[in-house]
């Protein structure tokens, strides 16, 4: 089955900030390339997963603090860095990037979670990413 190139955009993204996580930002710019390079032959899916990997690790006290405040009774370290990863990534992508509808983002890493996750990871992201979506909604309108 023919895989969407901003699906699997998606999972190199998470699969590299997953590695980020685990190994450290010292592995960002050339091993991160390599990795993009080595995974998947398409410009366009590279170009994207390179530039939503770097927006989130960029903005990842932002989409940290959204993911920990919206965690109802779960602390943010005890997260998987599968879980954390997936949630970083459709956090930024809600907050910084208008031109993906909120419905696809939280979809996408709910497939993303039952792909990569444990069988509960895909109730738990749609939970947690409603409320941050309720809480970007909420912050928007007093803005």
């Amino acid at each position: 089955m023919k895989v969407d190139k901003r699906t699997r955009a998606r999972q190199l993204a998470i699969q590299s900030l997953y590695q980020l996580d685990v190994q450290g930002p010292e592995l960002f710019q050339r091993p991160t390339d390599e990795f993009f390079m080595d995974a998947d032959s398409d410009n366009f899916v590279r170009k994207l997963a390179l530039d939503w990997t770097k927006g989130t690790w960029e903005h990842l006290p932002q989409c940290d603090e959204l993911i920990s405040s919206s965690t109802i009774k779960w602390q943010f370290s005890r997260l998987s860095p599968v879980d954390k990863s997936i949630l970083r990534l459709a956090v930024y992508q809600l907050k910084f990037c208008p031109d993906i509808p909120p419905k696809v983002v939280i979809n996408e890493a709910i497939e993303l979670a039952k792909m990569f996750s444990t069988d509960r990871s895909g109730a738990f992201v749609n939970g947690v990413l409603d409320a941050v979506l309720r809480r970007l909604r909420a912050e928007n309108q007093k803005a």
